[in-house]
This record gives structure tokens, C-alpha cells and sequence, in this order.
């Protein structure tokens, strides 16, 4: 079956691979054939749109020519600054060549000059910039055109007369030059004077504008010289309203040859002449060509000009026509030869394709015809499967139900069992209150009673919860609504908190605008919620802060909202948003509930049809809200009784929800944080107050007990304190126990405390967890109090062992026997430092604490735990072990060897070996010599 699969797999492959191969083909023949192709950036700023127009035509017609050359057009629209910002653009696109129409000469002479600094080659056409620093410059002499417009001008005038002048933009080295030639051409005829000058900017808008507001000084000249052709059209279109406009003669600058620009006026005689400015469009793209195919080329390019007027105009616009049409002619041509170029590619391509088609074709009958069989048997095969299939669907839809089956099955007994449980826990409660009212009850006996209440309470509430749920669940629960006054109802659910507030200096109150709120809802529930809710409000809030239950009624919105509202800690919106989940708990505080109670209290507000949502915030404090809908219509018939609900709320159930929030037992007075009893250090790291309490009482007469209420706080005890034995809770918020077992024996200075883990979760995956955690014993809730004691006595004995192992006889060389890797491996070191230290008598505990980065406290009470002795006492034994080795195995002196062992003087070394060892070290070696 996978064989025939495969085949498939590859018989669909095969036509894309064939394809692949002749596109790969194709595209490597298109490859060859193509030649690298530069790239040109072209930033314009200066002249008139038509100049411009005319500029960038001429050099796509000459791109036309050079197929390996593209152009990146950019106009900046007479803006030095976006110029500038243009040409970094062109850069960054890794352009070949810049050529620029400088807007200014000044402001665009630094960038030039970083992108010629690049080995960038620059084209500057039209306007120089202020340096040396380009590859090449286009562009025609203005002061030479000034000079020419003025020559003529003299000659128009026979050498008398005044004129008006419309200069190009203040500034610009255009205007200047040819102000500047043309000046110098009058110079030559001192009855030709120019009596005016107009500003146009280039801009035949603004020329218009300025010659209107001066028609009379203008008219009263015999001829205008306009600076190019755009102001001297805006010239003419300001006089026409004036009769006598026709008589006055009009000299423009640029001479382009496209529509209603300078040769058109001069044909139609709107303007007397123009100087022809050429707009080097094509030289540019000549001289780019030359540059980027390193071919000879001129730096300084400098264009042909001449007087335009009505004698040579109609032979310049022959020339330009002819021109023109000569160009569409090239288009025509160049447009054929690549449509020719595509065919013979298309045909190239083609017969490709054929080739490996006709291959394909005789491939694929083959396959084919192999797979055809092959196809046959397995279609008989997956009829098979099918069959095989459908039998196994009907068998896991028959699973399915029995699953369903056995699944109600547990929850009915779970509920029985429930509901069991309830005889036994009063059975339990009525005998203990009984016991609990003798005044004579020795105090600790009072408080483990009050301790077992407690609990069995809290248990009876527990198994009330999963009685409700089980009834929502199974649609049993059935709501009961009667009218009632919301505002008597909440003043009465108040009064069982009202002893805890006062204790606790928290501001509880009932606040509402209204005497009565007529509402249906089912007694029983709503109490349920509301004692919910409170529970929840005190635990959560802290000594001095307040409760506030708001009642108020919406007309609008037809509801009646009960707001419970607390300045307490507060809840991230990630865990409000979770509040309503069913077995829910977030690691809050240390108060931990079951998980039951928001969830119920909203499915007993959803039966009323109304709503319960909470908003929170972290720190600042909590608010539930109901909204409960007022009048009948939202009830069915059967949900409603007729007989004003007169139900009181029993005694436990009120007990239920207020005993968790009374204080731990041991807590009604300030309980030590150690019990000064026993040798031992044990610390107890448990959440829940009660128990954590308990163990403290019970261990505080045989041991000197610590304790800590959660994760954080228990390391931080461990560390500071070295406890000999640890007792942690599995499950609490901050940390758990496997993470607090973890950490405690990775660390060397606390590898060595033996930790008991106390938890409920009794499957057998997590208590091989708690032992892969290296814990050394793992005790299931609820345990035997005698069982924890022997555990402790037996773990702290075996810890006495050890130190007897390692202090009976100090031999460095035998330290394998250590129960804990870690343990080992700090004993090993901590020995180490001490031998190769032998001979130095300066040698101390803090060179030791240096070298193994420890506190002096830690390391004495680490080497206590681990070896019963203190750490001087330690090295002296380690010297004078050595100096036994050397009085029996070498021929040293006494002297050498109290040396060679770290003594300051010989006699000192005697007196101390003599004491330690009975004799002294002469009759020592003198006894081993015999």
C-alpha cells in the first residue's frame, strides 16, 4: 500500500518537475542573453513645467537607444530640501549615476559632494554648484544668452529706446548671468536704457500678476526681455487688455519645441523672439552612456544657442517636426523588433516544451498503465478497510455511551455519598458543641475541639456546594421565588458578620436611597450568594477597611442591582476574569477556597435570570454585581410560590460561611516564630494556618520549630536559619514545595537538611514527582501525628550517623560514602581547601569562606549539620591527623614536621599533640619505630 502511495505521489510530481526543468531551462537561456543594466537617478528642481517636460522627454528618447539603462525619475518641485532628500532616496536604491538639476547652488553643493565622495559618478546639468566635485557638467552659458538676448534686443530697437525686465528667481545663478550678459550687451548702445525690473521667479503666474500690477511703466517701454519663455507668455497675457499691447515687443528665453511654448509663440507672433536655451536632456544621457561604459567623455559640456524670430522660426519647427516624427519612427521600429525579439522567444520556448512533453507523454503511458492494475487491487483493499471502519465506529459509539453511563453512574453515587456525608458531620458537630460548652476544658483540649469544628464545618459547607451543584447539574434544582423586600433581606443577611467586623474595625453597612425594593427571587439561594460573597469580602480584606453592600433599583433598565464592594487586595484581570470557572483558585493569598463558591453563587443568580459579574482591581479592591429583573415576567408559573417565603438561615448554614474567617486558634495571641524548645531546628513551611499552627504545637516540645506561611518565606527562613529538618506542604501559593525541595537541595549550604513533603495529592505519579525532587520522605494528608514524629526522630538520627561517619576517623581520601551528591562534593572541597593549607600557619576560617564563597555563619552551622564539629576544631584534627602520617611513614624531625603541618613553633606543636594524643610526638615515633 505505501509502495503504490509513493508511485502516486510521484506520478503527480513528475508534470510539475517537468515543467520546473523547461522553466529552468528558459529562464537560464533569458539569463545569458541579458547584459547588466545600470541604473540612472535623475533629480530635477529648476525651470518651468514645460522646460522640464521638455528635458525629460529628450532623455527618454535617447534612453530609447540604450537598452541596458533605466532612469529613476525624482522632481522636487523648485524645494532645495527635497532635493536633497531626494538624492539620499536615489542613493540608498544603489543608483549607478546621479544627474541633478540643482534647484541652488550652494544648499546642494554638500550632498553632491558625498555622493561623488562615494565613487558615485554625478551629472550636473543646467546649474553648476559651488565646487569642482562632479564627473560632468551640461548645460548652456547664461551670461552668453543674456548677452545675445541683448544684442538683439539693441538691434529690434535700432539702437534706441527703453526696456522692461522680468528677472528669473532673486538669487539663482540663471537670473544673475543673464542679467548679468545682457546688461554688458547694452553697454555698447547708451541710448537703449532699462528703466524697469520685474521679479517673476521663473513662474509665468507670478510674471502675469507683477507685470498687471506695473501695465503702465511696462507700456511705457518699447520692449520687454523676459528671463524664459513661461514669464514672457504671462507678460503678453497681462497687457492684452491694453490696445496698444501689439506694438510693444517681447523677447523670451528657452525656445522649446512643444506646444504653446517658445517656438509657438514666436510662430504665432504672441512673443517677437526667443534665445534658445537647450535643455541637454539628450548630451546628458550621451555623456551617462560614455561614464558608465568607460568611454572617453568632456567634464565641461557646453550647449549651442541662437536667436529665434520670425525669420528662422518656421525652419525650427520644420526641423523639430521632422524630428519628432523620426522619433515615433524609432519607436515604431524598436516596438517591432521587440515584438520579433518575443515571438522567436515564444517559438524557442515552445519547441522546448514540445520536446520534454512528448518525453513526459511516453513516461506517463507507462505509469499509467502500471497503475491502472495496481489501482484495481487496491480499491478492493479499501473496501475492506471501510467495512473494517464502520464496525469500529458502531463499537466506539456502544464505548461511548457505556462511558456516559458509568461517568452518571460516579456522580450519582459521589452525590449519595454527599449527602451521607451530612448525618455523620451533625453527628459530630452535636457532641462537639456539647463538649465545647464545658467551661471546665483544660485550654489545649479546648482548642483542638475548636480546631476540629472548625474543619467539620468547613467540610460540611464543601459537601454542600457539590450537593447544589449536582442538582443545577441535573436540572433539580428547582427556584422557589417569592416577593420580598431586598432592603430588609440585605439588613438581616449582615447581622451573623456584624461581630467579625467589629473585631476586624471594618466599616460593613447596607447602603441604599430606598426603604423597600419589592423583588422575586428564591430566599434560600439569594442568602447562599450573598453569604458567598461576604465570606469572600472579609477574608480578602484587611484590618480597618470596608464592605459595602448598595442596593438600588434600575426603572430603566427594569432590574434590581445588589453591589457587594470591599477596599480589600483586589484581583489581576487575568484572575477576574476566571473568578466564575468551576475548581478555580488563583494564588491570591494565603487563603485558599475549593473553587465551588463563585462558580454556584453565578448558576444560582443565572436560575433567578439575572446576571453576576465582578470588576477588580489589583491593590485598590473587588465589586460583585447582580442585577436580579424586577416584576414576574422573566418567571414561569412554576417557578414562583404564592406565600411569602418565611425561611430563617439555619445556624450552620450561617457558621458554614463565617467560621473560616475567625481567626487561626493559635493566632489569638502573637505565636512566637520559635518555640525554644528542644536542640533541633525544624522549620514547618504550610499555608493553611491551622495546620501550620498545630504542627508548631505539637513538634515546639521536642524541637525548636520555625515557621513559614508560604514558599517565598520558607526559603528565606531556610537560608538565614540552616534548620536541621524541613516540613513543607506540596500545594501553596508564591512556591510550592517541589520547587522549594529543588532549590534547597541544589544549593550546597542547604543540600544537606532532610525535607519532609506533606500533601493531599495521593496518586502515585505525584508522589514519584516528590521523590524525583529529592525529598526525603513523602507523607499523604491526612497522617498519622505519631508517624510524622517517628519519620522526623528517624531522618534526624540518620543525620547523626553521618556526622559519626565523617568525624570518626578524618581520612581524605575516603569520602564516598556520602548519602548526597551535593553534600559529598562541599564535604570533598571543604577538606581540599584544608589540605593544601596544611603548612600555612596563618590559615583561617575566612580563607576557607573566601574560597568556597559562604558566610561564617553558614559554613559553621553547614559543617555542624554535616560533621558534629566546628570547623576549627576540624582543621586542628586534620593537622594533627597529618602529623601522625609523618612521625609514622617519614624520617623528618619533630620540628620539620610541626612545619610542615602549620604549627608556629615545635613546642607548641608537643603540647598540643601530647594533649590530643596522650603522648608526645618524639615517643610517639619512637614508639612506632619499636
Amino acid at each position: 500500500m505505501k509502495k503504490l502511495l509513493a508511485c502516486y505521489q510521484l506520478l503527480y510530481a513528475l508534470p510539475f518537475f517537468c515543467m520546473a526543468v523547461i522553466a529552468f531551462c528558459l529562464s537560464s537561456c533569458n539569463a545569458n542573453k541579458k547584459s547588466k543594466t545600470f541604473t540612472i537617478g535623475f533629480s530635477q528642481c529648476i525651470g518651468s513645467d514645460d522646460w522640464r517636460t521638455s528635458m525629460l522627454a529628450e532623455m527618454k528618447r535617447e534612453l530609447s537607444f540604450h537598452n541596458d539603462m533605466q532612469l529613476l525619475y525624482r522632481d522636487a518641485n523648485a524645494n532645495s530640501e527635497e532635493q536633497i532628500k531626494q538624492i539620499k532616496d536615489l542613493v540608498n536604491e544603489h543608483i549607478d549615476l546621479l544627474i541633478v538639476s540643482p534647484n541652488e547652488a550652494q544648499p546642494l553643493t554638500p550632498i553632491v559632494e558625498e555622493v561623488f565622495s562615494k565613487g558615485i559618478p554625478v551629472i550636473v546639468i543646467d546649474r553648476k554648484i559651488s565646487s569642482a566635485q562632479y564627473t560632468a557638467y551640461i548645460g548652456a552659458n547664461n551670461y552668453e544668452v543674456g548677452k545675445i538676448a541683448g544684442q538683439y534686443s539693441a538691434n529690434l530697437l535700432n539702437k534706441k529706446g527703453t526696456i522692461t525686465e522680468v528677472l528669473g528667481l532673486p538669487g539663482s545663478s540663471p537670473a544673475m548671468e543673464r542679467h548679468k550678459g545682457f546688461m554688458d550687451a547694452l553697454k555698447d548702445y547708451p541710448s537703449i536704457k532699462v528703466t524697469q525690473q520685474i521679479n517673476g521667479d521663473w513662474l509665468r503666474e507670478k510674471a502675469t500678476a507683477e507685470v498687471a500690477a506695473h501695465t503702465e511703466q511696462v507700456m511705457a517701454t518699447d520692449l520687454v526681455f523676459a528671463h524664459n519663455d513661461m514669464m514672457a507668455k504671462g507678460t503678453r497675457e497681462a497687457l492684452q487688455k491694453n490696445d496698444a499691447h501689439k506694438k510693444l515687443k517681447i523677447i523670451g528665453i528657452d525656445g522649446l519645441p512643444i506646444n504653446g511654448a517658445g517656438l509657438d509663440m514666436v510662430g504665432s507672433r504672441f512673443i517677437s523672439a526667443t534665445v534658445l536655451y537647450p535643455t541637454g536632456g539628450q548630451e546628458a544621457i550621451l555623456t551617462a552612456a560614455n561614464i558608465l561604459e568607460h568611454r572617453h567623455y568632456e567634464k565641461e559640456n557646453q550647449l549651442f544657442t541662437t536667436i529665434i524670430d520670425s525669420i528662422n522660426v518656421r525652419i525650427m519647427k520644420l526641423q523639430n517636426d521632422k524630428l519628432l516624427e523620426q522619433e515615433k519612427n524609432i519607436d515604431r521600429s524598436q516596438q517591432k523588433i521587440e515584438e520579433q525579439k518575443i515571438i522567436a522567444n515564444n517559438q524557442s520556448n515552445i519547441i522546448y516544451a514540445i520536446s520534454v512533453s512528448l518525453a513526459f507523454a511516453l513516461i506517463m503511458g507507462s505509469i499509467l498503465f502500471y497503475y491502472l492494475r495496481e489501482n484495481r487491487k487496491i480499491s478492493t483493499r479499501l473496501a475492506l478497510q471501510n467495512e473494517q471502519i464502520i464496525t469500529q465506529r458502531d463499537q466506539l459509539i456502544e464505548l461511548g455511551k457505556k462511558a456516559k453511563d458509568a461517568t452518571d453512574a460516579k456522580i450519582n453515587f459521589f452525590t449519595n455519598i454527599s449527602h451521607e456525608f451530612r448525618t455523620p458531620l451533625t453527628l459530630i458537630l452535636g457532641p462537639l458543641e456539647e463538649l465545647l460548652n464545658n467551661a471546665k476544658l483544660h485550654f489545649t483540649t479546648k482548642q483542638y475541639l475548636t480546631l476540629i469544628q472548625k474543619n467539620t464545618i468547613r467540610l460540611l459547607r464543601l459537601v454542600n456546594e457539590l450537593i447544589d451543584f449536582r442538582k443545577i447539574e441535573v436540572n433539580k434544582m428547582q427556584l422557589q421565588a417569592s416577593e420580598n423586600n431586598l432592603v430588609q433581606f440585605a439588613n438581616d443577611i449582615i447581622e451573623p458578620f456584624k461581630t467579625l467586623a467589629k473585631k476586624k474595625d471594618i466599616d460593613l453597612r447596607v447602603i441604599t436611597k430606598q426603604q423597600n425594593i419589592h423583588v422575586w427571587f428564591d430566599h434560600s439561594m439569594l442568602d447562599k450568594v450573598m453569604f458567598n460573597l461576604l465570606s469572600n469580602a472579609f477574608k480578602f480584606t484587611n484590618d480597618n477597611g470596608f464592605i459595602h453592600i448598595t442596593l438600588e433599583r434600575n426603572d430603566i433598565k427594569e432590574v434590581a442591582i445588589i453591589k457587594v464592594e470591599d477596599n480589600g487586595i483586589g484581583m489581576s484581570q487575568e484572575v477576574a476574569d476566571h473568578a466564575f470557572e468551576l475548581f478555580y483558585q488563583a494564588n491570591i493569598t494565603n487563603q485558599q477556597g475549593s473553587g465551588l463558591g463563585l462558580s454556584l453563587s453565578k448558576e444560582l443568580i443565572t436560575l433567578h435570570h439575572g446576571m453576576l459579574t465582578v470588576t477588580s482591581r489589583q491593590y485598590k479592591g473587588t465589586c460583585f454585581e447582580i442585577q436580579l429583573p424586577l416584576g414576574t415576567k422573566h418567571l414561569q408559573a412554576d417557578e414562583m410560590v404564592k406565600e411569602k417565603s418565611m425561611e430563617q438561615v439555619m445556624y450552620y448554614d450561617e457558621r458554614i460561611y463565617t467560621t473560616e474567617l475567625d481567626k487561626p486558634i493559635a493566632e489569638t495571641e502573637e505565636t512566637p516564630a520559635i518555640k525554644d524548645k528542644g536542640e533541633n531546628y525544624v522549620l514547618i513551611i504550610e499555608d493553611n494556618p491551622d495546620l501550620r499552627n498545630f504542627l508548631a504545637d505539637r513538634l515546639g516540645a521536642s524541637y525548636q520549630v520555625l515557621v513559614a506561611e508560604n514558599g517565598v518565606q520558607g526559603l528565606q527562613q531556610a537560608f538565614d536559619n540552616i534548620p536541621d529538618l524541613i516540613i513543607s506542604d506540596v500545594i501553596m501559593p508564591e512556591k510550592d514545595g517541589l520547587s522549594i525541595t529543588n532549590i534547597l537541595k541544589t544549593d550546597f549550604k542547604t543540600s544537606h537538611i532532610p525535607i519532609i513533603l506533606l500533601t493531599a495529592k495521593i496518586g502515585i505519579e505525584e508522589q514519584i514527582e516528590g521523590m524525583k525532587s529529592m525529598a526525603d520522605a513523602y507523607i499523604l494528608k491526612p497522617f498519622n501525628l505519631q508517624f510524622l514524629e517517628e519519620a522526623i526522630h528517624s531522618l534526624l538520627k540518620n543525620r547523626e550517623v553521618l556526622k559519626e561517619h565523617y568525624t570518626s576517623e578524618i581520612n581524605t581520601d575516603n569520602k564516598s560514602q556520602s548519602p548526597k551528591k551535593l553534600d559529598r562534593k562541599f564535604i570533598n572541597e571543604f577538606t581540599s581547601i584544608i589540605e593544601m593549607n596544611l603548612s600555612n600557619e596563618n590559615f583561617s576560617v575566612e580563607d576557607i569562606c573566601k574560597q568556597i564563597a559562604i558566610s561564617r555563619v553558614q559554613l559553621y552551622r553547614k559543617v555542624k549539620a554535616l560533621l558534629g564539629v566546628n570547623v576549627n576544631d576540624f582543621i586542628l584534627n586534620m593537622r594533627l591527623q597529618k602529623a601522625k602520617h609523618y612521625l609514622l611513614q617519614s624520617e623528618f624531625s619533630v620540628s620539620e614536621i610541626a612545619y610542615k603541618v602549620g604549627f608556629a613553633t615545635p613546642s607548641y606543636f608537643s603540647t598540643v599533640f601530647k594533649n590530643k594524643m596522650g603522648v608526645s610526638p618524639a615517643s610517639f615515633k619512637k614508639g612506632s619505630v619499636e
